[in-house]
Formats: C-alpha cells, structure tokens, sequence
C-alpha cells in the first residue's frame, strides 16, 4: 500500500525523467463484462479516461452508459474545486447500493483526488467497499490491479515528480477530434492550485513522438487535434533541446491536419514567436483560452501568478491585433481569501477591458496543503456568491454580444455528433470554438461544412447547411 505525501509532491529535483513503454496488458478474463467510467474535472482527465478506457478494453471489457449493468464502475476525479469532490462522493453512496446488490462488483477510484492525503486516508477508514485507488502517476498500472485484486482495498498512490508513458492504447472518444498530451504535471505553483502537487513536475514528451502520434492521427482521417498540457506554452522547457512550444506547433501545422488547438495557456509564457506562428499557419485555429483568475495586482501577488493585470491587458491586446477573428476565453476566481471590493471592481474592470467571448468562473474553495489554504478565508459565502452572480452577469452579456457577430455569416463548422436538445440536429464547432447546432444529414458528421448562422444565444449558435452551387 503507498499513500499519498504532500511533503513529497512538494520535491523538484534535476532527477532525469524517463521515458517508458505503456504495459498495454492484455486478458481475457473479463471478456464481455461491462465497465462504467465517469469522469470529473479538466481536458486532462477526459484525455486520461481515454487511456483508462483503452486498459479495461484490453482485459475484455465493455463499456456501458448503465451503471446497474457494470461489472467495474471507475471514478476518474479531479482535485481542483469542492464541487467536484462533494459530486464524487455524493455518486459514490450509489455505487456502494450498488455493491451490496452485487458483491462481486469492482469499485476503482483514480485520478487527482485520491493524491491529496486526505482524501486518499478517508477512502481508507470510511470507504472499504472500495477496491482500487490509483493516482495519476501510476494509470499504466491498472489493468495489473484489477487482474490482482481479491476485493480487498488496495490504494497504490505515489506522490513522485513522475515519469513519461509513451505508446498507450487510447480509446477515444470521438473519430474526428483527438486530445494530444504534449506535457504532463506544473512546475508554476499557483497558491491556491492543487495540480503541481497532484500531477508532479513538468515533464515534456520529446517533440519527435508528439509529431508521430499527430501523424497517425492525420491518416486516420481526425480532423482536428488539441495539443493539451497544464500550462502548453511552457512546453520544452525542462528538456533543454532547442526547441519550444512555437517550435512544435509550427511543426505540427506542418504535417496539414485540419485544426490544430492548444489548451491552456499560461499569460506568463506566451510569447511573440508563438503569435508568429499562429497568425502565419491557418490550421492553427483562431481561439486562446487564457486565464486571467483575478484584474486586481494584490490578489495575483497572492496568487502567485507572476504577471501583472497590466502585463495581461498588454498580451490580450497583442493577440487581437496580430490574430484576425480571434476568440479569446478566460477563467476567473472570486472570492479568495482578502479580496476587497476594491479588488473586485478591478477584475471587473477588465472583464469590461477585454469582452472575453466566454469564461469559466468559480468562488475560491481552499485546497487543503496549498499555500493559499493558509490564508484565513475571511471573505463570507454570500459576498462571494454576489460577486460571482454579478461577474457571470457580465460575462454572459458579451459572450451573447460577441456570438451575435456571427448573424447572418456563413462560417466552416466541423460536425462531432447529433445534439442532445434535438436529434434532428448536429453539433459541432467553429473554427473560433463556438459551439453550433445544425441543420443537416448525419453523413455530415467528421466533416468540416459551411454554415450560416441563423441565431444567436450567449452559449451557442444555431445554423443551416450552405451549399454552394457552381454555375
């Protein structure tokens, strides 16, 4: 049994970060029994529930959407806000009726949550009924525990600066549209973010096997690829090679897949070589997530976010004259700990500065062995719920302003599925991620189509199949 350590999660060193081969076990001893997989949290858990999805499928397993059918339910959770661990636990008491219907049921929980000590010793002294806790470090290992484990609890979570998988066996969730992991694990120790200490020291994957996986992702006909990493931009740099991320995304436009994406971008790291790049490739698409999380200096002095809102205004202003059309997203934390009204208004301030096409916003929640946890959260629940009420009021005002731009204009959507409002219509995105739903034939799904934008509401836009007809 190895639990977690923040004292250890905590230890950078110059230790070399090997490059190891995926197990990729196989079986047969699950042969048709069902698993059920939910998934909480960022991009980078869906894309580990892709590599999780890809390990029980090689010991036989087979999915299903019905939780009373599974014969392994696995919960991949996140760390990062308290809403998703009271949902964890709050699905967790199913899961245990569940159990007791059927004993010889395998529970597995993984992910960032059971790598905060706390955590992972409550799922020992509370939660027996569950089997397998695994962390993020150690993913590649759970098809050799599920073959192992005699329902009898095993917690197996290393709080280590981690290592690379390459080669894993993905099973993904869509045909048309792929996650790439170019780095794992945060070096950047925000106060108030659990990540560095959950997913370890930045490791970047070499620039060669990122660029082979891209490949093969083009020649199985994906339109679209999202380079995907905690903080993208920083990319290369613990790896002292002579490359950086405008480096590989240059390359990676190179090989002529569709759409390129990259999420998230650190303003910290976001250079104008990078902007280079990216206005001079039109596959790299026209949209940049990038966190502001507070306009007020003071607050992102405590943050530890090591920009000024003066030094982010500059970038914002940068990226929307060097990039036509560019949709720029944010996330935005209130209510951390000594934020004054005044603070407030700053933050504010630049919502009304910079109109963000969309943003996620969140009341701060203590991460428990964060620097920020320390800090006496003197700020009461119903302030902050009113600043939150009236920061999102704000934020839908101009994402409905900004995706009223698109009336009337006809634009190239890639189609992922049938929607789930009305199946008569398909879902896809723009090129500046708005999401669309369509009028059009299925056949259409996995392509890239014109389509004029007929209405317009904050969260998505409605539209119709352009035709062109050539005279």
């Amino acid at each position: 049994m190895h639990m977690p350590d923040l004292k250890e999660a905590r230890i950078r060193t110059n230790k070399e970060v090997l490059t190891k081969k995926a197990s990729n076990l196989k079986s047969n001893k699950f042969k048709n029994k069902k698993y059920f997989l939910k998934t909480y949290g960022c991009q980078m858990n869906v894309h580990d529930s892709e590599e999780i999805k890809g390990i029980l499928e090689n010991l036989g397993f087979v999915n299903t959407n019905i939780l009373e059918e599974a014969d392994i339910v696995v919960l991949n959770t996140c760390a990062i806000r308290e809403n998703a661990h009271d949902k964890m636990f709050g699905f967790l008491g199913r899961v245990k009726h569940l159990k007791k219907a059927k004993p010889e049921l395998l529970i597995a929980i993984g992910g960032c949550m059971p790598e905060q000590e706390s955590i992972a010793n409550l799922l020992k002294e509370k939660y027996p009924f569950v089997d397998i806790v695994f962390g993020t470090h150690n993913i590649n290992d759970l098809g050799k525990m599920i073959l192992e484990n005699n329902h009898k609890q095993e917690i197996e979570v290393y709080s280590i600066e981690g290592d690379i998988y390459e080669g894993m066996d993905y099973v993904r969730d869509s045909k048309y549209s792929a996650w790439v992991n170019i780095m794992y694990g945060c070096d950047k120790f925000c106060t108030y973010c659990i990540v560095p200490y959950t997913r370890g020291k930045q490791r970047s994957r070499k620039m060669e096997d990122i660029l082979n996986e891209i490949k093969e992702l083009k020649e199985n006909n994906y339109q679209e690829i999202t380079l995907l990493g905690q903080n993208v931009n920083a990319y290369g740099k613990d790896l002292n090679l002579n490359y950086d991320f405008a480096t590989l995304l240059e390359e990676t436009a190179k090989i002529g897949i569709a759409r390129i994406r990259f999420v998230t971008s650190h303003p910290w790291d976001f250079t104008d070589k990078m902007l280079e790049v990216i206005s001079k490739y039109p596959n790299i698409m026209p949209y940049i997530h990038l966190p502001l999380q507070s306009g007020s200096n003071n607050i992102l002095r405590l943050m530890g976010r090591r920009y000024t809102k003066e030094e982010y205004l500059t970038l914002f202003n940068k990226i929307k004259a060097k990039i036509p059309n560019v949709s720029i997203t944010t996330d935005i934390i209130v209510g951390f700990p000594n934020e004054t009204e005044e603070d407030f208004e700053e933050t504010m301030d630049v919502v009304n500065k910079c109109q963000f096409d969309s943003a996620f916003t969140f009341i701060y929640s203590p991460r428990e062995g964060t620097p920020a946890a320390l800090i006496k959260d003197n700020i009461p629940l119903e302030v902050k719920e009113k600043r939150l009420q009236i920061l999102n009021k704000k934020i839908n005002e101009y994402s409905l302003m900004n995706n009223q731009k698109y009336l009337n204009k006809t634009v190239k959507v890639l189609l992922i599925g049938e929607s789930e409002k009305d199946q008569n219509k398909l879902y896809g995105y723009t090129e500046t991620m708005k999401l669309v739903n369509v009028i059009a034939p299925k056949s259409d799904i996995g392509k890239i189509i014109n389509v004029k934008i007929t209405d317009a509401k904050s969260f998505s836009l409605d539209g119709e199949k352009v035709i062109f007809i050539n005279n």
